[in-house]
């Protein structure tokens, strides 16, 4: 690609390269007002992307998760702006461009667009910085049926004023699309590896928030985002509660007093209580395996 560009886009891949092939043939079609640099990262996909001398594909040997794939990408970028897609993200004709202008008067601010699914429903891209009760809550299997609710949504962290067409900052924003200077990424070091999936982009961001960077959620651009479409989920829950411990470890003096030790001692608490209530379920009739769920959930936080 040229040197010239201002804007890299990474794109990490992994699975069926047919959706990351999709979103290539989008964003080239984009009618931005800067040149565009697209860099896909395979990250030693079983299915590998496919040649094109029309962008750049790095190939990785290993593979080693979301952010690490990402750091590889951002290695190759010559742009000033880089912006960061998951590659099962669907996006309009005028995405790009209507994300830069969004983007323009916060500067170097991480930014994400609204993020929906397929369905319209929204994903609450815009969150708060996590803590040992949102991921209690989360946890707790009573609690699933309301979840949907606005007052639910905020107890797992969701940040419930950034959502629809608004414009709001909050703590973090979530990795299916993110846009920054390529600089602000380069000097916090990147996303943390020692993440394989899940929460390298808070910790990037709450490593960019020390250093006076906020970080913002515009509502005005829209994505439409699937979400989970190259693993089962009980990997990506082990993945999700494995990068939950680390972060925990990592930001004890930030909603986590006691680190990964405290964490797990009180998603063992909430585990016992799910045990419980299954067991009530179970005796209601209900197609439910109560010591199952209990040895799964034990495992996800003692292994």
């Amino acid at each position: 690609m040229s040197e010239s560009a201002q804007l890299s886009i990474v794109i990490p891949h992994y699975g069926d390269p047919g959706p990351t092939q999709q979103l290539v043939a989008t964003l080239r079609r984009q009618n931005a007002l800067i040149p565009l640099e697209i860099i896909v990262s395979d990250d030693a996909s079983p299915q590998p992307y496919p040649d094109d001398l029309a962008i750049t594909v790095v190939r990785r040997r290993e593979n080693g998760g979301f952010g690490s794939a990402v750091n590889s990408g951002v290695a190759h970028a010559t742009g000033e702006w880089l912006m960061i897609l998951n590659s099962d993200l669907t996006v309009d004709s005028s995405f790009v461009g209507d994300w830069l202008a969004a983007a323009a008067p916060w500067g170097e601010a991480v930014t994400s667009p609204r993020i929906i699914s397929p369905s319209g429903a929204e994903s609450w891209p815009g969150r708060h910085f996590p803590t040992i009760g949102h991921q209690v809550v989360e946890w707790l299997i009573p609690l699933a049926r309301w979840r949907e609710l606005r007052l639910l949504h905020e107890w797992v962290g969701h940040d419930t004023r950034a959502t629809g067409e608004v414009t709001q900052t909050v703590d973090w924003v979530v990795g299916a699309a993110l846009l920054m200077p390529t600089a602000t990424f380069r000097a916090a070091g990147g996303f943390d590896e020692g993440f394989f999936m899940n929460a390298e982009e808070v910790d990037l961001q709450r490593r960019l928030r020390d250093g006076g960077v906020p970080s913002v959620y515009l509502g005005t651009v829209t994505a439409e985002h699937e979400g989970g479409g190259s693993s089962d989920p009980e990997r990506r829950r082990r993945w999700l509660v494995t990068s939950r411990l680390r972060y925990a470890d990592k930001w004890p003096h930030d909603g986590y007093p006691g680190g990964r030790r405290s964490l797990a001692a009180w998603l063992t608490a909430a585990s016992v209580a799910n045990l419980g209530w299954n067991v009530g379920r179970r005796l209601l009739g209900r197609p439910v395996a109560p010591w199952r769920t209990f040895r799964f959930e034990l495992s996800l936080l003692h292994h």
